[in-house]
């Protein structure tokens, strides 16, 4: 008689990996920092360190800006710049007011040093003397001169030098006390050793000898600077332009 045939059940096995599971995953978790326990992909890159290095954290890329069409902006004006009298010498003498327009005459000895009270970039040189009583009055007044654009956003004007100092050319930088030049009586000094000082905005694309001459009455400035103070125009030659623009040739 052939034996019984015995039949048996095999029972699945995942009840035990279901009974598990939460082992193992707690397991895993521990084995990155950084990472999250469900497997996704950790939002930051894991940080490691050893006893005698502290954790740092992760670098980042800075975005790069948008690319743009617009023209880079000129440094915006400094406020508290040392301000210097514009001509280094003992006996200077200069009066408040002045002929027909702000501006003021500092007469001092010719070959006194004419120097640049503030720090600041060169404007505009013109080393010949072109003036001539048959020509037009105006455009070649001041013979030799220089202009300085100061740091704190404004021109500063000295003419009728007698000579202008080498290597002052238009965007060479200065510092406040660097002799730019010597007094003189080019142009239209009527003979007399002076510095013609004006100061003024400067009016890019519009400018002119009938700004750059002198716009602002520069006394009360000039008083400060000798005595050794520091007062500053540049809120009065904002507010000039302002109110005035860039205006044409008289």
């Amino acid at each position: 008689m052939p034996s019984p045939t015995i039949s048996r059940r095999v029972r699945p096995a995942y009840p035990i990996l279901l009974l598990l599971a939460p082992v193992l995953a707690a397991g895993c978790a521990t084995t990155r920092p950084g990472a999250p326990a469900d497997g996704a992909a950790p939002t930051a890159p894991a940080v490691w360190a050893t006893a005698d290095q502290p954790v740092s954290p992760p670098a980042t890329v800075p975005a790069r800006p948008a690319p743009s069409s617009a023209r880079p902006s000129a440094p915006a004006p400094r406020a508290g710049l040392r301000h210097v009298f514009p001509v280094r010498a003992d006996n200077v003498d200069y009066h408040p007011t002045h002929g027909a327009y702000p501006a003021t005459d500092l007469f001092a000895d010719c070959g006194e040093p004419f120097v640049a009270v503030t720090d600041g970039k060169v404007l505009e040189v013109s080393r010949v003397d072109r003036y001539t009583k048959r020509g037009p009055q105006g455009p070649e007044n001041g013979g030799l001169s220089v202009s300085l654009l100061g740091d704190d956003g404004v021109r500063y004007y000295g003419s009728h030098l007698s000579v202008v100092s080498s290597g002052v050319d238009a965007g060479v930088r200065v510092r406040a006390g660097q002799q730019l030049g010597k007094v003189g009586r080019t142009g239209n000094a009527n003979n007399v050793c002076h510095v013609h000082f004006g100061i003024s905005p400067p009016c890019p694309g519009k400018d002119g000898w009938w700004i750059r001459r002198g716009v602002l009455w520069p006394a009360r400035y000039l008083d400060s600077w000798r005595s050794g103070g520091n007062r500053e125009p540049a809120a009065e030659v904002v507010a000039w332009q302002r109110k005035n623009g860039c205006p044409k040739a008289p």
